[in-house]
């Protein structure tokens, strides 16, 4: 079993074969491996005491969608994929222990994988999640009455793990209609259906949950949490509303035991039907790039700053020859608006930015040195292959630290230090020897050996330099004092209060 809440991709790929231990997963599967198994509705009823209406209508439009892939591929999307590693850091951030993964065998044949997926017009068109074709060589889709047609790819999103394939029917097809998941309210029943484990078309009722999830998977995380038993196989079916219409794209799920338990997350319709609509007519979507590691602006962020109050995306690093070092952005900026609209969290910008078409131009709205400061960015787009502005940085927790005053003792930064840190020779500044337990510095997270790089936005080279910057900024009205620190090559801004010290 993967051990992360994996997109379909790597569950579709893998499939229940080799399921094992608490995980965010998927709904594809390996079709060599069905489980016959599933799910009570729970007792849910609609006002009327059943939903065998909405199911006679919307059963004929939902299809078994079946793939084959390389096994090596298989194997690889279980263990490797970036996607997982992002679930599994999110999860183990939120105290959620996952199970180790099993080794794998890699034989070199092919293998079946398995997903679902729905029709959305006459002629063939359907949509389903981007892990469960990913990596296919072949796609064969089952309609509800057993007829089994290929499927040619039309387009796919990895980012929002949307994709479209298409069939040529003889006959018009039966289709589901898009419904409005902005009206979604917690407590409103919704409909599952899908192929969980192979067994054949299956619902599942519920409600929603949460909304807004956000599973650090990407720009486009805005999850619909629901409870309706979800499995392998369900991945890229529908989730509809009351009404029959499709308010999400069943997409992952979060288990301790490779089955349901009432912890499902499916991509809301108002942004799915959007890249639906740019992938049938340009086959694919060229998200905006801007180049920079963010993290959050917290109130000791703020404080140190100058801002009045929290808000923005902090700037953390700007890669080298992106649109933003060629805008001149710099580590330490607060981004707080991008073409006039307001960036309030890193996530803001993250959408912002990944909305936008390469090549754009577009104001750029910063806080810097106690004053706003406007810049002219033009956009990047998926072809840089770097990591997009939405990644955040490596820590985004926004931590405190410290100076011999705030609880830490400092070092000159030594050729053998450098050594042992592993750190390139372009990287100067002061290494923290040792940390007060009790002190301010302890409790944000700092560790021995990370290296203080800047105070304030002011570069510093060694341990007096980072004294003086910072009994400076202790001598300024601000509550707080910004440093920049590197720690296993990442660098992260941390803001520690005076008065916490």
């Amino acid at each position: 079993m993967s051990q992360i809440l994996r997109k379909h991709r790597a569950a579709a790929l893998v499939g229940a074969a080799i399921l094992a231990g608490a995980a965010w997963l998927p709904f594809g599967i390996n079709a060599s491996n069905a489980v016959a198994a599933t799910a009570d509705a729970g007792g849910v009823l609609a006002a009327s005491g059943s939903f065998a209406s909405i199911v006679d209508a919307d059963k004929p439009a939902v299809v078994t969608i079946t793939t084959t892939v390389k096994a090596t591929d298989v194997s690889a999307g279980e263990q490797d994929s970036p996607m997982d590693e992002q679930f599994r850091q999110f999860f183990e951030d939120q105290g959620i222990p996952l199970p180790r993964q099993a080794p794998k065998n890699r034989p070199s044949q092919q293998a079946m994988a398995l997903g679902s997926g729905f029709i959305i017009s006459p002629d063939g068109v359907i949509v389903t999640n981007n892990h469960v074709i990913d990596n296919a060589v072949d796609i064969k889709v089952t309609l509800d009455d057993g007829t089994e047609l290929p499927a040619k790819l039309i387009g796919t999103d990895p980012k929002s793990d949307v994709a479209v394939v298409k069939i040529e029917a003889s006959k018009p097809l039966q289709t589901i209609a898009w419904g409005d998941s902005d009206k979604l309210k917690l407590g409103d029943q919704i409909l599952a259906i899908g192929n969980p484990f192979g067994i054949g078309t299956t619902v599942t009722a519920g409600i929603v949950s949460a909304r807004g999830r956000d599973l650090h998977s990407g720009p486009y995380d805005d999850f619909i949490q629901i409870d309706a038993p979800i499995n392998h196989g369900n991945s890229g079916g529908p989730l509809v509303d009351r009404s029959g219409n499709v308010v999400g794209i069943n997409t992952a799920i979060y288990s301790p035991n490779g089955g349901s338990v009432g912890v499902g997350f499916a991509i809301p319709s108002d942004e799915a039907r959007e890249i639906v609509a740019k992938l049938q007519k340009d086959g694919s979507i060229n998200h905006g790039y801007l180049g920079v590691q963010i993290q959050p602006v917290t109130k000791d962020v703020a404080d140190a700053v100058g801002l009045d109050r929290p808000g923005g995306a902090l700037v953390a690093a700007v890669t080298a020859d992106t649109p933003a070092a060629h805008a001149g952005v710099k580590p330490g900026d607060i981004v707080t608006s991008v073409g006039g609209e307001t960036v309030k969290t890193p996530k803001d910008l993250s959408r912002l930015v990944a909305d936008l078409s390469p090549g754009a131009k577009k104001s750029l709205s910063v806080w810097r040195d106690g004053k706003t400061v406007d810049l002219n960015v033009t956009v990047g787009g998926n072809e840089d292959g770097r990591k997009q502005a939405a990644a955040e940085s490596p820590d985004t927790q926004g931590q405190s630290s410290g100076q011999p005053s705030l609880g830490i003792g400092l070092a000159d930064l030594t050729p053998d230090m450098r050594q042992q840190l592993n750190l390139p020779r372009a990287v100067s500044g002061a290494v923290v020897a040792s940390v007060n337990p009790d002190k301010a510095a302890a409790a944000a997270g700092i560790q021995p050996g990370d290296v203080i790089v800047s105070v304030n936005d002011r570069p510093v080279h060694n341990t007096r330099d980072a004294k003086a910057a910072i009994t400076e900024a202790g001598k300024s009205a601000r509550k707080s004092v910004l440093l920049l620190v590197e720690r296993d090559g990442n660098k992260t801004f941390v803001a520690v209060p005076f008065a916490a010290a």
